[in-house]
């Protein structure tokens, strides 16, 4: 499989972060210029630390709420990748304002920013949240329910503004609706810190980590590895059925949050044995979540090649082995 893209200018919204720094680290490896805009709103600067000092990088530090700013990072761009968003059904849900102004209004601004600059394509981060209640299992992507927060609410209306600039406009666009990613420089602190890295931290320290529910709600746990591949294939993708789109970007697997604190407390055992004796308790189920989570990857295999080749267990071992090199 050839994913090695080089020589373009490509901007990634969000840089900073979880998401956009591994792919802002790939990109600048295999030969390309790349920009990166964040805020620092929840992106790291740690996480640039290692491209701040290359040729081929440059951060732009600005807001994807200001419109100036989105042309000022899309100037001369081939391709941009927007990760930029607020994370968290629980953020949404406190401050569902907010929320909105970036989800909506920034990527917005960043859809307009690209259409003025004659950027070839924009790639998104959509989410699997936008399946909302529907209980048809695995997940396809032309099925959908009603949204049950408002940080799912952001995400579906970002795809309806993607449909409507690549036909009004024929601007290129492709939406890859993630599942549960998870891996290196994902933060295991703070408030809305997503669940394995806030286990690993836990149990790290020799506490107890609070499963929501009983444990038996199950999620399609996605390795960064496989998302960077998704990422990369949509940026080269040639069909014309592959543009316009959406996907789903999971391993297609399901997991309960009972098996991967399983997995979790095994492989960190590896590295001190005591974990292995770390109670788990169990609390009330959180508002918004869905209790189960599968996604369907025909349509990714079918239209962009996507092969993902890290199952839960495989990324659980490479993200442990970071987080207890890294924390």
């Amino acid at each position: 499989m050839n994913l090695r893209l080089s020589g373009k200018k490509i901007l990634v919204t969000g840089g900073a972060g979880f998401i956009g720094s591994n792919l802002c680290e790939v990109l600048v490896n295999q030969g390309n210029s790349v920009v990166c805009l964040d805020n620092f709103a929840t992106g790291k600067r740690e996480n640039l630390v290692g491209l701040l000092i290359k040729d081929n990088f440059k951060l732009i530090e600005g807001d994807i709420r200001n419109l100036e700013d989105c042309r000022k990072a899309v100037d001369g761009v081939d391709y941009v990748l927007h990760q930029a968003a607020l994370g968290s059904v629980p953020r949404s849900i406190k401050d569902p304002i907010t929320s909105n102004e970036v989800n909506v209004g920034g990527f917005l601004n960043m859809l307009v920013a690209a259409r003025d600059a004659g950027v070839k394509r924009m790639v998104y981060a959509a989410s699997s949240s936008t399946y909302g209640d529907s209980k048809s299992l695995p997940k396809v992507e032309d099925v959908i329910g009603k949204p049950l927060s408002p940080y799912a609410i952001t995400k579906y209306v970002n795809e309806l503004y993607a449909d409507v600039f690549s036909k009004t406009y024929g601007l290129e666009i492709i939406g890859l609706r993630y599942f549960n990613v998870f891996g290196r420089r994902q933060d295991p602190n703070g408030a809305y810190a997503a669940v394995i890295p806030k286990f690993v931290g836990q149990f790290m320290r020799g506490e107890s980590p609070v499963i929501n529910g009983d444990g038996t709600y199950s999620r399609d746990f996605t390795y960064i590895d496989n998302v960077i591949q998704a990422n990369l294939l949509s940026l080269l993708a040639e069909r014309k059925e592959a543009v316009n789109t959406v996907y789903n970007v999971a391993y297609g697997d399901r997991n309960t949050l009972n098996d991967l604190v399983k997995y979790l407390k095994e492989y960190l055992s590896d590295f001190d044995d005591s974990i292995a004796n770390v109670q788990i308790k169990y609390g009330d189920t959180r508002e918004g979540d869905i209790p189960h989570s599968l996604a369907s990857i025909d349509k990714a295999k079918e239209l962009l090649n996507y092969n993902p080749q890290f199952s839960l267990q495989k990324g659980l071992k490479e993200a442990v082995k970071w987080y207890w090199e890294n924390l």
